[in-house]
């Protein structure tokens, strides 16, 4: 049993601006919707760059938030990014007498940097390099439409990357890479970190890290080439580092260039993933394990958890799926730190999936992806009871 289990993440960290309750099939917002792909207009699920969705529009984002808002202010203000919120949740479902979380990454000296460095000292998240610097601090605009899709929410996202654009690889130091765990999250919004992947990857083996990649929508690789595969990395060796890789549906399609879920899967064997888990909102979840890191596992699917389903159609609208995906990661993370802490030299992946369902769908009863605990151990208690419910619900 290790004595301690660090893992340390970089990727994207930024300020989340969340307007719920978007009509997403409204009259104000139709002229904003993309029209084909990479064109810098809005789409369901998707990401777009403020620059770009402004060129699209021929408005500045505050008078198209304006626009559809009425002029309302965000509801909320919240810590985001597919690195720091994952890290967050797995920080908060650990104990860290035997983790330490750690977070390298930059943000920038203004106000919502001011924000995100305050918040993120309310976290037990070590901020291990996290420094703001002369530019912006990366940002989201959310729109929320928690009754898209009959109810089970969507999101629209218009991003500034701001001073991620200045993250160099070589500001990843030697202890980044001494830890037993390495988790690039959300690479595509910090572009140096993201083209030079495969060799932090491979680096990062070279010193017998487990590497962890999940991704988020890439709308820099999308406009260059819209009818290309996402590069991941200099090149598709990236793959054959990675001992898990987390994707959504839409994500794992463009990453590997396919049209269909099987045939994406079929890419991601042929790279030599180690393991690999495709959410697909509230549809199945696809897992695989070669049995290099997790126990062999083959190719199988895991519903969603039907307790939180129920629960949330007596709630509607009271949250946002903003951050599922995130906390999704996150959980699965805790369950393999949680494994390989009692000596399972190698975890089995249906656990770690328990936790990340459990997990990504109870992001689903707050606003917002961070959930701030006012004492440790709150976050875990109140997603335990869902973590029994399902293991009940897959095991009739």
């Amino acid at each position: 049993m290790p004595e301690k289990i660090i893992v340390s993440g970089t990727g994207c960290c930024l300020v989340d601006l969340l307007y719920n309750n978007v009509d997403f099939k409204s009259d104000a917002i139709r002229p904003y919707l993309s029209k084909k792909r990479g064109d810098g207009g809005l789409a369901p699920g998707q990401l777009v760059f403020q620059e770009e969705f402004e060129k699209y529009c021929g408005d500045s984002l505050e008078v198209f938030i304006n626009k559809i808002t009425g002029g309302k202010g965000y509801d909320k203000i919240n810590i985001g990014g597919p690195s720091i919120v994952s890290l967050i949740h797995l920080s908060q479902l650990v104990a860290n007498k035997y983790c330490d979380v750690r977070f390298y990454g930059r943000g920038g000296k203004d106000n919502y940097g001011n924000y995100l460095l305050s918040s993120l000292k309310k976290t037990p998240v070590v901020l291990k390099d996290y420094k703001l610097i002369d530019n912006r601090t990366p940002s989201t605009v959310v729109l929320s439409d928690p009754y898209f899709e009959n109810g089970h929410g969507e999101r629209m996202f218009i991003n500034s990357i701001g001073a991620a654009w200045d993250y160099k690889p070589q500001e990843l130091d030697e202890d980044f890479f001494a830890s037993d765990i390495v988790a690039f999250g959300g690479t595509a919004l910090v572009p140096q970190i993201h083209d030079n992947l495969t060799s932090l990857l491979k680096k990062a083996k070279s010193k017998k890290c487990i590497t962890v990649v999940n991704t988020v929508f890439d709308f820099r690789n999308e406009k260059l080439n819209p009818s290309e595969k996402w590069p991941l990395g200099e090149s598709d060796e990236s793959y054959r580092y990675i001992d898990l890789l987390i994707t959504d549906m839409e994500e794992a399609l463009r990453l590997s260039g396919k049209h269909d879920l099987n045939s994406a899967i079929n890419f991601f064997m042929k790279k030599n993933v180690s393991s690999f888990i495709i959410t697909n909102g509230t549809k199945n979840i696809s897992a695989y394990s070669d049995g290099r890191f997790f126990k062999s596992y083959g190719l199988k699917e895991m519903p969603v958890c039907q307790q939180i389903i129920e629960e949330l159609k007596q709630k509607q609208g009271a949250g946002d799926t903003t951050g599922c995906g995130d906390n999704f990661v996150g959980g699965v993370l805790a369950s393999v730190v949680d494994q390989l802490y009692k000596g399972d030299s190698k975890p089995d992946l249906e656990e770690a999936c328990c936790w990340g369902i459990v997990s990504g769908g109870f992001t689903c009863f707050y606003i917002g992806g961070t959930y701030f605990e006012n004492k440790p151990g709150e976050k875990r208690a109140k997603i335990l009871p869902y973590y029994e419910y399902y293991r009940k619900q897959i095991s009739c």
